[in-house]
């Protein structure tokens, strides 16, 4: 077999999908940097609190923060079997006069643990800058055709008219309660802090020589230098599981919302009312050479199954932890929360390139609409006859009559629909060819849709993004796919 960089499996997410600032989050890069800002964040508070750290140390170790030895350290786990003690050892020597004082009283989810939400929060922030771009394109969307009336669907079957704009409303109504949901989380986080190996800061304690109140100081102290306002106020060896599961149930929450909006523009599309962009040399079929197809949203509805479903990993992680803590959650988290994240960042970049140009056919549209506002202008139609002197029970009779006969020669015979032709020449409705079709104006029949859109930007939409604004437009979104 021949040995290259295409002999092995490469990771979709990374290759083709998500984007480069969100795989840097979770690159070894990051994480090790972290560690070590961690252990520097640790020394410090020590030192600050009477252990006997010098500034040389300090500097020593701060100098060399991102400078990693990765192969040092990829030779130390072979033979130790331990990342932490790995890492712990290759820093120590890049700091010969800080080696001593590397980790001193922390235990591996020091660094591990208080990594893994440093990354959740920096993703979670990613995303929020492209989730509230991609609101902002449905804002300007929805405004856009706020006024373009349009069938309604339920089950999928032509129902009262809408607009173009509300129905963008309900997709954009939906992501607004994500963002709500990560403002929450992002506020909210908090790191495992300094806790020791079962959590009871026992090892801090004995450093300290019993001063419990040094001991909470320093838990205080490094969640202040690494820029959190506070630890768990208890833990077992780890953070709970339950912030894995939070995290990844808001991710699971954007990945419902993107799977229904891009479900209806794939709907819209075969409809031919609404497309997604589609670039001039881009094939639809290999074989057939006219199609069109929403490939876009297809992608962001495959991501989001696979997101929806892998929410459930840290789910059985949370509930299945023994005790203090077990191991069963380390290769499993490797996995979920990552990629769960690029998968989403990959979703919200797609959507911003789909919303930033979907394209409105009108005259389908209003084709579709002629078609069926025939069968919804009867009741108008049936009121004002009533008005000047008909017999409503009899009308609507007629009109059910009608309404069967029309149905029949659309459906079976393929012909037009002839219901208004049926209904203006009968003299039982005592108004005239003119009148009827005045009443058939769409927009008289899409309610407050209008209104709607422009109350929901104003008192939901633009509020929402008002603490963003300097964050709007500056997603540079590049699909290579």
């Amino acid at each position: 077999m021949q040995d290259n960089m295409y002999s092995t499996y490469s990771n979709p997410l990374t290759e083709r999908y998500c984007s480069k600032e969100m795989s840097h989050i979770f690159s070894p890069q990051f994480k090790f940097s972290t560690w070590r800002k961690l252990w520097v964040a640790l020394a410090e508070g020590e030192k600050e609190l009477g252990l006997n750290i010098t500034d040389e140390q300090l500097e020593e170790l701060k100098s060399n923060i991102n400078n990693i030895n990765f192969e040092d350290a990829k030779k130390i786990e072979k033979e130790v079997r331990h990342d932490v003690m790995s890492h712990v050892k290759a820093y120590g020597m890049q700091c010969p006069k800080a080696k001593g004082i590397i980790h001193l009283g922390a235990t591996s989810a020091y660094v591990g643990d208080n990594t893994d939400v440093i990354q959740m929060d920096t993703a979670l922030k990613l995303i929020r800058v492209k989730l509230v771009n991609l609101i902002n394109n449905l804002k300007n969307f929805a405004l856009k055709n706020k006024d373009i009336a349009t069938l309604g669907f339920t089950h999928f079957q032509a129902a009262q008219l809408t607009t173009v704009g509300k129905r963008a409303c309900l997709w954009t109504q939906d992501l607004l309660i994500d963002l709500e949901d990560l403002n929450f989380r992002i506020e909210h986080m908090k790191l495992r802090g300094v806790k020791g190996t079962t959590g009871t800061q026992a090892s801090f304690l004995s450093l300290f020589d019993g001063d419990h109140d040094k001991v909470k100081e320093l838990d205080k102290k490094v969640c202040s230098k690494m820029g959190f306002g506070a630890s768990y106020a208890v833990s077992g060896q780890t953070y709970t599981r339950k912030l894995d599961y939070q995290v990844a149930s808001i991710l699971c929450s954007i990945a419902q919302s993107m799977h229904k909006m891009t479900n209806d523009i794939r709907l819209l599309q075969h409809l031919k009312e609404l497309e997604e962009p589609f670039e001039k040399s881009q094939i639809g079929s290999s074989a057939m050479a006219y199609k069109r197809n929403p490939m876009r949203s297809e992608r962001i509805s495959s991501l989001s199954k696979y997101v929806i479903t892998d929410s459930l990993s840290p789910a059985f992680v949370e509930a299945t932890q023994w005790l203090e803590r077990s191991l069963d959650d380390s290769a499993n988290k490797r996995l979920s929360i990552p990629q769960s994240f690029m998968a989403v960042d990959a979703i919200l970049e797609i959507g911003i390139n789909v919303t930033d140009g979907l394209v409105v056919y009108e005259n389908m549209i209003k084709k579709h609409v002629n078609e069926e506002l025939p069968f919804m202008a009867t009741e108008t139609i049936l009121m004002e006859a009533v008005k000047r002197g008909g017999d409503r029970q009899e009308l609507h009779e007629i009109i059910r009559e009608y309404s069967m006969k029309a149905g029949y020669r659309v459906k079976h015979e393929g012909l037009d629909n002839n219901l208004l032709d049926m209904i203006i020449e009968d003299p039982s409705f005592r108004m005239s060819k003119e009148e009827i079709l005045a009443i058939l104006d769409p927009n008289k029949f899409t309610g407050r849709a209008s209104e709607q859109v422009v109350d929901f930007v104003e008192e939901q939409i633009n509020p929402a993004l008002a603490q963003f604004e300097e964050e709007l437009g500056k997603v540079d979104v590049d699909l290579r796919v």
